[in-house]
């Protein structure tokens, strides 16, 4: 019922909800920082909601759930009913069929039949609200996965940088499966044993107060032993949901770093960590099951001393009290139809605050503000290259981090080819997410063609505004199909043209099955070089007015490389463009340089300036002279 949580490097990160990363400081003027401050969301800690208030929220969520509830309880009352009535008529056929001693068997047979039409009905009923329940529940759980799913995929990247992939993945997974489980059965046995014992208590009332009060006198300890151990249990399992999304994180970072693994020959330490997060996995788990027992045998324990009390009053009562043989047994038989969904909510209470833990760590998903809001309707973006204008932006990935920028301010004019320099940690990708909107500023604008970035179209800015990441991003098809996606219009001829656009005709068609060829996860069938190469086709075939490229070429071979600078060149032809320039010779084609230096924008201007002045850019760019040449730098 569980599934695999996290393990990394201790300690262990809270979950966040990276909450308003754009309008922390209250919308386009605000902080300088891009995120509020991490929000627990109950790992290693007791759970932040009450298990009633998760279900009013998770309920509010699913009106799958909600749709037609009111005949689902109706029905379920009836089915309980036709349960209760089965010793109501073991009570008329020993009072009535065999008074005197003598059976009166036209009684007992019209008794016998009601008896049928009882238990056929009960069950009729009974599979009625089962197939209501079970039917809600899937249609409810859809939606959730697809509503978390989606949440997740607009998460900004504020919150994705700080979240680890295995819980996020758990979410959408494992915890809802829990949900699963429970509302195909947890759910069901609370309507439907509630019904019993609310018709088995009036029905014994019916009989005898006295004895019905002597049942309640026992059992009213066991519902508050039952809300105190349910507390705790409610706990542990939060613990559980938590343990298992360290550990898909662990295992899914452990499965996909395996060449690195055996390279460096560090399985023990792998292993090791591995092992960590099934041990505290395993740890939680015994902490929930040995509650969960203690619940079972309270049950256990009460419904003995439940029935014996009733059988010693009824008996110490005897005829005197006016209470038949009949009625006796009929109690009796009402006792045991009473405690056996007694017995039975001390199991679904286990599986009920398994389901609870599950449904509030995705809800607290849910409730994570979605940052990089898309504009209602929006303004669209012209079809001609766009100017760029970028005033005063910061940003920050963490509130209490240093930012990321610091007060960045140009212009790019529409068809110019600028390249992004700096060292490692300058700004430079971070820069790149905000030009395209993967976030928003904390301070300051972007303005394209004089309109605020936040007030551009969603659709118009993902179809005018591409980004080319460096890692190249494939996903488990074939080249033609990862193509497609910058456009999944476009026609197989209109693929092949773009190949050839970039002069990469003749090596698409070296490849094993051409455009056919399948890349495998993550694209690893093929090289590096080779993944970029296939993301900056599927850029051409989007045919955006303005791209921003970081470029691949610090790994790759002198003639994939030659390959890439070909290609990069004709993408970026009769469009505005912005290259994160890793190798310093596309900085010196470019219009102009922007030098960012610790999230700051140091220098600017065309290469020959910039070396001539012996400033940052002249001692970045020496310094890949000495890399290319062979010399100290190498």
């Amino acid at each position: 019922m569980s599934a695999p949580e996290k393990v990394l490097p201790e300690p262990a990160r809270e979950e966040t909800a990276a909450a308003g990363h754009a309008q922390a400081g209250g919308g386009r003027g605000g902080s300088a920082t891009a995120s509020s401050p991490p929000t627990p969301t109950g790992r290693d800690a007791p759970a932040a909601a009450g298990a009633l208030a998760v279900l009013r929220r998770g309920v509010r969520a699913s009106p799958e759930l909600r749709r037609g509830i009111w005949w689902t309880i109706a029905l379920a009352c009836l089915g309980g009913a036709g349960r209760v009535a089965i010793p109501v008529l073991v009570q008329q056929v020993l009072d009535r069929g065999l008074a005197g001693g003598r059976a009166d068997l036209g009684t007992v047979q019209a008794l016998a039949i009601v008896a049928a039409v009882a238990v056929v009905g009960t069950a009729v009923v009974t599979r009625v609200t089962q197939k209501r329940l079970v039917a809600a529940s899937e249609d409810a759980l859809c939606t959730l996965r697809v509503k978390a799913f989606a949440h997740v995929h607009r998460l900004s990247i504020a919150h994705q940088s700080a979240e680890y992939r295995g819980r996020l993945v758990s979410r959408v997974t494992s915890d809802v499966e829990t949900l699963s489980v429970f509302l195909k059965w947890g759910g069901i046995a609370w309507i439907v044993n509630g019904a019993i014992m609310l018709a088995t208590l009036v029905a014994m009332a019916a009989y005898d107060l006295r004895i019905t009060a002597v049942l309640v006198g026992v059992i009213v300890p066991l519902v508050l032993v039952l809300r105190l151990l349910q507390r705790r249990l409610g706990d542990a399992h939060d613990l559980v949901r938590s343990r298992v999304g360290e550990l898909l994180t662990v295992v899914s970072e452990t499965a996909q770093g395996a060449a690195v693994v055996r390279a460096y020959g560090i399985a023990h330490r792998t292993d090791r960590r591995v092992l960590r997060a099934i041990a505290r996995w395993r740890e939680a788990r015994i902490r929930a099951g040995v509650i969960g027992a203690f619940l079972f045998t309270s049950g256990e324990l009460f419904s003995v001393l439940a029935v014996g009390g009733v059988i010693v009053t009824g008996m110490a009562l005897g005829p005197a009290s006016g209470l038949t043989a009949g009625q006796l047994i009929a109690f009796i038989l009402l006792v045991h139809l009473f405690l056996e969904p007694v017995t039975e909510f001390t199991e679904i209470i286990d599986h009920t605050q398994s389901a609870i833990a599950g449904w509030r760590k995705v809800l607290d998903l849910l409730d994570i503000p979605i940052e990089v809001a898309d504009p209602d309707p929006g303004t669209p973006l012209a079809t001609s290259p766009p100017t760029l204008a970028v005033e005063r932006l910061a940003y920050a990935y963490r509130s209490g981090q240093p930012p990321a920028l610091k007060d960045v301010s140009f212009t790019v004019e529409a068809g110019a080819r600028i390249a992004l320099v700096g060292a490692t940690g300058s700004g430079k990708t971070t820069l790149a997410k905000l030009l395209t909107r993967l976030a928003d500023p904390a301070e300051g604008r972007v303005l394209v063609n004089g309109i605020d970035l936040r007030d551009v179209a969603t659709e118009s800015l993902r179809s005018r505004l591409v980004m080319v990441p460096q890692d190249g991003f494939l996903f488990d098809t074939t080249v033609k199909d990862n193509v497609a996606l910058g456009r999944p219009s476009a026609t197989d001829d209109e693929i092949r043209r773009a190949f050839t656009d970039l002069g990469l005709d003749a090596w698409v068609d070296g490849l094993p099955h051409g455009l056919d060829t399948l890349v495998g996860q993550r694209g690893e069938n093929l090289s590096v070089g080779e993944r970029q190469l296939v993301a900056l086709v599927r850029a051409h075939v989007a045919d955006p007015v303005c791209l921003i490229l970081d470029e691949a070429t610090s790994s790759v071979d002198p003639a994939t490389e030659t390959r890439l600078s070909h290609a990069l060149q004709a993408l970026s032809e009769g469009r505005t463009s912005v290259t994160i320039a890793h190798r310093l010779a596309t900085a010196e084609r470019a219009d102009e340089i922007l030098v960012l230096d610790h999230g700051r924008l140091v220098e600017r201007g065309p290469h020959r300036r910039l070396v001539a002045k012996g400033g940052v850019y002249a001692r970045l760019h020496a310094g890949w002279l000495d890399v290319t040449a062979g010399g100290p730098g190498r």
